[in-house]
């Protein structure tokens, strides 16, 4: 095998809606590609297998499109579409051309006729057409006229060999959508019945009069209202019935082993406003695996996974949006899933529900897996989820954790709580006001690319940026374009008014802003005249409330004093004695005598200086506080 596949070409893929015939794999061998009727090829209709080293095709392989129109002669059994790519399954397809006129022609054999299905059909009511005649004239029988008739669940079935189709979109607000399924049976036989998401049993295989076929839906879809058994009859034969309907309901009872749960209307959009609960039960000995192989919801619509029957279980997760291939386990026997869509979200597009398979397991004693985090990851305190297990939850840088961080794997085989999701942070955190100033944002929310700018009051200056914008990065949160500017005083500042002779301030400096208080001291032995304290007040220029004060010596008012009394006795105008006037005289050369001893005794004591400082001012008994002085005097 090993060499063959050095020696040959891969089998080419076939097309959808087509064939692909190949003579030889080995080099020098040809694939040739043909398209169903109703279709076209794109691309090369035969590929070469060439000799190289690794042998390939010539070319890749083609496509096969829907036609906008055309002639199929002989027709048998296939498809119509519009052009654009091929849809799958049904061969649905989504024109990409909002302006069309195409015009089909069916051809059968002679003596057999035709019969239409129509798998899917979605026109604008304004603006497309689509008119299906009984042959080919222009004036043959009209079977079906969209601005007149509804879609006909029978289909349709013509008379001849022959059937025209016709169909005019001019301007839509959106492509219309058309899936047409067309076969020749006899005139004297029934058609083949046709049921998408579903089969049939007959008891006559070539569907003469008489035959009976039974419908049954595939798994995940249910039989619409109406007959489960058809009969060929009448002359030309006809069904006594339509085919039935298989669709995927909103909701449901399921207990097979196994299954599969559909959004409604699956593989079509489902609805919006519509509330649809599905509860699945299993053996009690067993658990539910739940495997979401597809999920693209739109809008805010929700899918809830819950433990248990019923919507007041514990919470397995709940989704938004799309999400890639996950799966989930219930604790127990059961597990209900629930989709709630939004009554006024965005209208259904194409290919928008779930697809869930659902399957009994055994119970074992861990609990159950939890999906990926998207945008984080997790850390587990044990390699298997046993009993006791934490796991830590964590973001990526640009992402938030909403929900709890930290889950236990608790005693009855059940997480602490629903997993938690990281989303990806979108705004930027709120600046914050700005003291002394205002700030207009365009978008109170912060997302990207908002902005934030700034404004003083009246006598501030802004200092920074006065616009900032909120950035995204390649990693990590949104961040705002600068810093958060600030408003600061526009006044001059005042200067210093200078330090007292034999005293001092405070927090010396050479300007002081507008509000700033400045405090003077006086050296030990010196009271202050004057206020202890001024203030710089705004203006321009800025000013002080008043000048700075003066440090005076203390002891000069007690000398004034004794001056004056020594004056007093000395008066010549004061009559005394002989021994009055030598005590007069002798008093105060003695009194003068003491008082500078004193003087002498306190400056060449051991008394050293000391200035004042901030935390002994208030102990100063030299310390002035408003008229109020006390002195310490030895004579």
């Amino acid at each position: 095998m090993h060499g063959a596949f050095l020696l040959s070409c891969a089998f080419p893929s076939q097309p959808d809606n087509g064939d692909v015939t190949v003579t030889d794999l080995h080099p020098g061998g040809s694939a040739t590609f043909k398209c169903a009727p109703g279709f076209r090829l794109q691309g090369a209709e035969t590929l070469v297998c060439l000799n190289v080293s690794r042998p390939r095709w010539s070319g890749p392989s083609p496509l096969c499109l829907a036609a906008c129109g055309g002639l199929v002669r002989n027709a048998s059994r296939g498809r119509l579409a519009l052009p654009g790519a091929p849809g799958p399954g049904l061969g649905l397809s989504l024109s990409l051309n909002l302006n069309l006129s195409c015009r089909w022609e069916l051809e059968a054999a002679p003596g057999q006729r035709l019969h239409l299905h129509f798998e899917r059909l979605a026109l604008d009511e304004d603006a497309d057409r689509l008119v299906v005649r009984g042959g080919v004239a222009a004036q043959a029988p009209v079977l079906f006229d969209s601005d007149v008739d509804d879609v006909p669940e029978r289909g349709l079935q013509s008379d001849g060999p022959h059937l025209q189709l016709s169909l005019v979109s001019d301007g839509a607000r959106a492509p219309p959508l058309l899936a047409l399924r067309y076969e020749a049976f006899s005139a004297d036989r029934c058609y083949e019945p046709f049921l998408p998401h579903g089969n049939f049993s007959s008891t006559d295989p070539s569907f003469g009069p008489g035959a009976l076929v039974t419908f049954a839906c595939a798994p995940g879809y249910a039989l619409a209202p109406g007959p489960r058994t058809i009969q060929c009859q009448g002359a030309p034969p006809r069904w006594n019935g339509s085919e039935p309907l298989c669709k995927a309901l909103c909701g449901g009872e399921l207990s097979e082993p196994a299954g599969v749960v559909l959004s409604p209307d699956w593989p079509q959009s489902y609805g919006p406003g519509q509330d649809c609960v599905w509860t699945i039960h299993v053996q009690e000995e067993k658990r539910v695996l739940l495997d979401m192989e597809i999920l693209n919801l739109r809008g805010r619509d929700t899918l809830t996974v819950l433990d248990g029957a019923g919507l007041a279980g514990r919470v397995l997760g709940q989704f938004l949006g799309s999400r890639p291939r996950f799966q989930l386990t219930s604790s127990g026997a059961a597990a209900t899933v629930q989709l709630q869509a939004d009554p006024t979200g965005p209208p259904p597009s194409p290919s928008q529900g779930f697809l869930l398979r659902y399957a009994e397991v055994d119970r074992n004693d861990t609990c159950p897996e939890l999906p990926a985090v998207p945008g984080g990851w997790r850390s587990a305190s044990h390699g298997a989820l046993i009993r006791g297990t934490v796991l830590t939850f964590q973001c990526q840088p640009g992402y938030a954790l909403v929900g709890a961080d930290v889950l236990t794997c608790q005693w009855d085989l059940a997480w602490s709580g629903p997993p938690p999701a990281c989303r990806r942070v979108v705004n930027c955190v709120d600046p914050g006001e700005v003291a002394h100033g205002r700030r207009s944002a365009s978008d109170g929310r912060f997302p990207l690319g908002a902005q934030v700018r700034f404004r003083c009051n009246d006598g501030y200056a802004l200092e920074g940026a006065a616009t900032l914008t909120c950035h995204a990065r390649d990693t990590g949160a949104p961040k705002w374009s600068d810093r958060v500017p600030k408003c600061v005083l526009q006044y001059e500042p005042c200067l210093n008014p200078g330090v007292p002779a034999h005293g001092y301030q405070t927090l010396y400096k050479h300007h002081y802003q507008a509000g700033e208080s400045l405090r003077f001291f006086c050296y030990e032995g010196y009271e202050l005249l004057g206020h202890v304290t001024i203030t710089c007040l705004p203006g321009r220029p800025s000013a002080w409330t008043g000048p700075p004060p003066r440090c005076k010596v203390a002891y000069e008012e007690l000398l004034d004093e004794r001056k004056l009394e020594v004056t007093q006795t000395t008066d010549p105008s004061r009559h005394m004695g002989g021994g009055g006037l030598a005590l007069a005289v002798f008093l105060p050369v003695a009194l003068v005598l003491l008082l500078l001893g004193a003087i002498y005794v306190y400056y060449t004591s051991s008394h050293s200086y000391s200035p004042i400082t901030v935390e002994s001012d208030f102990n100063n008994p030299l310390y002035e506080a408003g008229d109020t002085r006390e002195y310490e005097v030895s004579i």
